[in-house]
């Protein structure tokens, strides 16, 4: 394995580029330590995925910097997310250090632990100035966030607002959330196909993932032979704990979300078609089919931290484009999937959002790309002046928005 020692003397680009090598070289030949950790709050497929995403990020992290050539920042601050860890610690620690003089960041209170020994475990193998500090939210905002060029924070966008307020101006914060991510099925989409898409986005990592689609826009045509392809997909998943390799789903770490799921479940009770079963004393939540109605802008759609299939019929497709890019759609617009033959739906939506087209999200996902859409509750860029809401990569926002060395 590659240390620090063999290093030490090469310049400071040279030395960080070596760093993140090391990491990359330690997660392809040990990956267990770091596996486990991850198993802690993720189940082992998604563990896998987040490693796998990992290694290619740090792959691809030297060309990326030297795509978009960010300039050089002292000090970036970073308010960590609940999930994902690995690949949250490689995208908003690890490649940027590489044009950061120095990182500070503080874990999610729901997962410290987990991101205390995950630090523990990377860090005598990059060496890098990214230092953890486990002080409180205020203490972080006076002695880290206040004084960094760049601030980032992942997580609810009333949280982000609160940060946003206590900035000044010329300090940059890139804010990353989620979307209702609105999954398509359109005629002449391969039923089967779509399904098992279906499943596999909406129940990786037990449903707890951003880019879960939190609403199911079926045409009324489809309604019956996709929701009887979902449930062949369905009959087909194990549940596990989040150590075995075999599980497909299991049980919930994040109360609030599954406290949101069932309070959803129980308003529409009457609509469940499959599913609905809660074991509070194991925190699991069986995947759900509930059948709505069809969308409108003044649809309330929640966001699920949870394997539920929020499924509504459509006719129009002119009249579905119109309210997924109004109202609220507009406000969390982040990603899309359309599926079938509807290359003016997806058009429409690709004017709001990151769309693929009889594919899922997690297929194009990318680490060293940009990646959502321009809905401001979904993620921005502003640096006290102006907002950009746009799909973001770091690298690239500090190069485009981030203000001039001294022009604060």
């Amino acid at each position: 394995m590659t240390t620090v020692a063999s290093y030490r003397h090469a310049g400071s680009e040279a030395r960080r580029t070596a760093a993140l090598r090391a990491v990359r070289e330690h997660l392809a030949n040990d990956p267990e330590p770091v596996r486990r950790v991850l198993c802690e709050i993720s189940t082992h497929r998604a563990a896998g995925y987040e490693i796998e995403a990992a290694i290619a990020t740090l792959d691809g992290a030297q060309a990326e910097v030297d795509k978009y050539r960010p300039r050089q920042l002292d000090q970036l601050a970073v308010y960590m997310p609940s999930n994902v860890l690995l690949y949250s610690y490689v995208l908003y620690l690890l490649v940027p250090s590489l044009y950061s003089s120095r990182v500070a960041f503080r874990p999610s209170s729901r997962v410290g632990s987990q991101t205390a020994r995950l630090h523990e475990i990377l860090a005598p193998v990059h060496g890098l100035p990214v230092d953890l500090t486990g002080v409180s939210q205020r203490a972080f905002l006076r002695d880290h966030v206040h004084s960094a060029d760049a601030v980032i924070f992942t997580g609810a966008y009333h949280n982000a607002e609160q940060i946003r307020s206590q900035l000044f101006p010329g300090q940059l914060l890139l804010y990353f959330g989620g979307g209702v991510n609105p999954f398509v099925v359109h005629p002449g989409a391969d039923l089967a196909h779509t399904a098992r898409d279906a499943v596999t986005i909406r129940v990786h990592n037990s449903g707890q993932d951003c880019l879960g689609p939190d609403l199911f826009c079926v045409h009324e045509d489809l309604m019956a032979g996709f929701t009887a392809a979902l449930l062949d997909e369905l009959a087909l998943l194990r549940y596990g704990s989040y150590d075995d390799p075999e599980a497909d789903y299991g049980p919930l770490v994040y109360d609030g979300a599954m406290e949101e799921a069932i309070q959803f479940l129980a308003r529409n009770r009457q609509r469940i078609v499959h599913g609905g079963r809660v074991d509070l004393g194991e925190s699991r939540m069986e995947p759900t089919i509930v059948v709505g109605e069809e969308v409108t802008a003044r649809t309330q759609v929640p966001e699920f931290f949870a394997p539920v299939f929020h499924v509504v019929p459509y006719r129009d497709p002119h009249r579905l484009a119109a309210t997924l890019t109004t109202g609220q759609f507009t406000e969390k617009a982040m990603g899309s999937s359309v599926y079938g033959d509807a290359p003016e739906l997806a058009a429409a939506l690709s004017r709001r959002t990151t769309v693929t087209v009889n594919t899922s999200l997690l297929s194009i996902d990318d680490g060293n790309a940009p990646f959502g859409g321009h809905g401001r509750m979904a993620n921005y860029v502003t640096d006290g002046h102006e907002m950009w809401a746009e799909p973001l990569l770091v690298s690239k926002a500090v190069a485009e928005h981030a203000p001039e060395a001294g022009a604060r």
